[in-house]
């Protein structure tokens, strides 16, 4: 480690310009901090740095030396007279250990300025290096929570990425000589996906879950107790997106030792942060304990590492990780791994949409190499051929029209990420285009807090959604149409009040509001229950999908039965998911082809019908491995 550092200084010095005072060289995780006495040199040529990344193969972040920093309240003003009014800034603070000011404002765009010239006259006149963030339209206390975490302890995030930045800049013990994958949960099933790849010189996790609906403990959570698997030896977990089967065991890991990172998108870390913190509140109220509790969520903060889609980093001695957009919920990841000196190209897909849907642009389907991939199998059945879009959202406004017709009410069960807004963005549209009868549409649970993150996030959302917000100033999250449920009280006058529209989780009523607002509304055949979203084996929501008319559940330690008299209906063609005809077209346009396919998160035929038609129509090698099964991939 010593000696790669001295040599990555030798070179960024030697190819600095003379008059640039590099005070010192560090890695900080996957990147190479450089302080500078006079860093607007540096910054000013931003070519010289591109190159200089590019040649070293790193991550190259310019920071002050804490010699020439002004101090912070000459800072505040000097920023105020740099910034236009217009960015509508509304906070500053500074964050000593990194020598950054955090600037959150409106609009950030203007913070940055024109090819950054903003943001780089900040640093000319104060030495602080900004970091600018987008203050949300809807106040988001998720957001604020975590950049609250993360100043308070950035003392402590220093070191920990220190820490990192030596173990990752190890030297190899040994070349790359195999890559093998243990699938440790979320095969041949859906829920608790984890998988844990291994190299000869490494070992990540991808994916930490559970199953919401499993009955107990073995089919849960993950299976962690394999041998192979050792808390002290991961070097990192990958996250491809915030739900729950993929997210909601992580905390557990820093519960029981674990000291490493997370990789994720920004979105993704505060849409499971709000997720695991729901998690753990429910199953406290459920009288449920999980095993871990808030304070390991924190911790898992503290250790997160936020990559763009594209952006190239280091996470093993031998492992680069690059992020692309999949599809499926805001922030959701395809990961792609360049493993030893471009032996071997591993993708797992997560969860995706190979659709363009309101929300969101489709999974990514060009890599630069790719030599395996895990795949997921979710519709993987030869029958699960979903309606289009635009066929969904004419099925969704006829049963609306028809419940409100008849003086009942709507209630759907929604997933609070994904699903929630996209059924949002439907309705805005439809009811102020007068296609739908204008009634409230009230947004129950944590759907409010998971729209305010994406309000903070536009960038990760459709070029025509972004277009929609921009340019046209029409932000549909926003609407007048949508009111927010504040507390049981509103619960009772919503049962008992007009017409109108429930958005509320969980979305396969395994608990939470959509489940209380079930148990007053059943009973009456005007009201209709509509399902948008994949309803699993064992949840509540699957039973009523299957026709049960009388539905027992557990309150305050005795059973009432439900007698179910509303319409109960499902609207296929809004999954975040590919139906079966997307997953065939996404491997055929895979560039380039892999050799070999692996198949998760699906139900046992589905797996196996998808993997034979690829196998039959591709002559691609396919497996679908079970649950606690390794499979060696090089």
């Amino acid at each position: 480690m010593g000696s790669e550092i001295q040599e990555i200084k030798n070179t960024i010095v030697q190819r600095l310009p003379s008059r640039v005072q590099v005070a010192k060289v560090e890695f900080e995780g996957p990147e190479v901090v450089i302080y500078t006495k006079n860093p607007e040199i540096i910054t000013e040529n931003g070519d010289l740095i591109r190159d200089l990344a590019k040649d070293i193969r790193k991550r190259i972040i310019i920071r002050s030396d804490k010699s020439v920093l002004t101090e912070p309240e000459k800072t505040i003003d000097r920023i105020h007279e740099i910034v236009p009014e217009e960015a509508k800034i509304t906070n500053v603070s500074f964050d000593e250990v990194t020598c950054e000011v955090i600037i959150e404002a409106r609009k950030p765009g203007l913070v940055i300025g024109k090819y950054g010239s903003t943001s780089r006259e900040i640093i000319k006149k104060t030495g602080w290096s900004p970091k600018i963030l987008r203050t949300p339209p809807i106040t988001s206390e998720v957001i604020q929570r975590v950049r609250r975490t993360l100043r308070k302890n950035s003392k402590e995030r220093k070191k920990i990425l220190q820490t990192l930045g030596n173990r990752i800049h190890r030297e190899l013990p040994s070349e790359n000589e195999w890559t093998r994958l243990t699938s440790l949960g979320g095969f041949r099933e859906v829920g608790r996906s984890s998988l844990f790849l291994q190299t000869s010189n490494s070992k990540i996790m991808l994916d930490c879950g559970v199953n919401v609906a499993g009955s107990d403990d073995k089919s849960s959570y993950p299976y962690l107790n394999v041998p192979e698997f050792v808390l002290d030896d991961l070097d990192a977990v990958i996250i491809s997106h915030a739900h729950l089967d993929h997210s909601g065991f992580l905390p557990y890991l820093y519960h029981y030792g674990y000291e490493g990172p997370v990789y994720c998108t920004t979105p993704t870390r505060d849409l499971m942060t709000l997720l695991q913190l729901d998690h753990i509140d429910i199953a406290h109220r459920e009288d449920n304990p999980l095993p871990f509790n808030i304070k390991h969520v924190k911790k898992s903060i503290k250790h997160t590492i936020t990559l763009d889609y594209g952006e190239v980093t280091d996470i093993a001695p031998d492992i680069r990780l690059t992020l692309h957009n999949a599809g499926h919920i805001l922030g959701s990841a395809i990961t792609h791994m360049h493993i030893g000196d471009g032996q071997h190209n591993f993708v797992y897909t997560g969860d995706f949409k190979y659709e363009r849907s309101r929300l969101l642009e489709p999974a990514v389907s060009k890599f630069p190499r790719i030599e395996s991939l895990v795949m997921e199998s979710t519709y993987g059945g030869h029958d699960d051929v979903q309606p289009s879009r635009n066929d969904a959202e004419k099925e969704l406004v006829k049963t609306i029209y028809r419940t409100l017709e008849r003086g009942g009410k709507v209630l759907m069960p929604v997933f609070a990420v994904g699903r929630a807004q996209e059924l949002m963005i439907v309705l805005d549209e439809y009811i102020r285009h007068g296609m739908i009868e204008e009634v409230p549409v009230f947004i129950d649970g944590m759907i409010w807090e998971a729209t305010a993150i994406h309000t903070a996030r536009p960038e990760y959302l459709s070029k025509d959604l972004r277009d929609q917000i921009f340019h046209m100033g029409r932000n549909p999250f926003i609407s007048d149409v949508f009111h927010k449920v504040n507390g049981g009280n509103e619960r009772q006058e919503i049962v008992e009040g007009e017409p109108a529209i429930i958005l509320s989780t969980s979305g396969m009523l395994t608990g939470g509001n959509s489940v209380e607002y079930f148990k007053q509304l059943c009973g009456d055949e005007k009201n209709s229950l509509v399902f948008v979203g994949y309803q699993a084996e064992g949840s509540l929501g699957r039973r009523l999908q299957k026709g049960w008319k009388e539905i027992p559940l557990k309150e305050e330690g005795k059973t009432n039965v439900y007698n179910v008299k509303m319409h109960i209906k499902t609207i296929e063609g809004f999954s975040g998911h590919s139906d079966r005809r997307q997953l065939m077209d996404y491997v055929r346009r895979l560039s380039p082809k892999p050799e070999k396919i692996l198949f998760c998160h699906g139900d046992n035929y589905k797996t196996l019908d998808l993997a034979s038609s690829i196998y039959r129509s591709y002559k691609i090698e396919t497996k679908t491995p079970m649950n606690l099964e390794t499979v060696r991939i090089q």
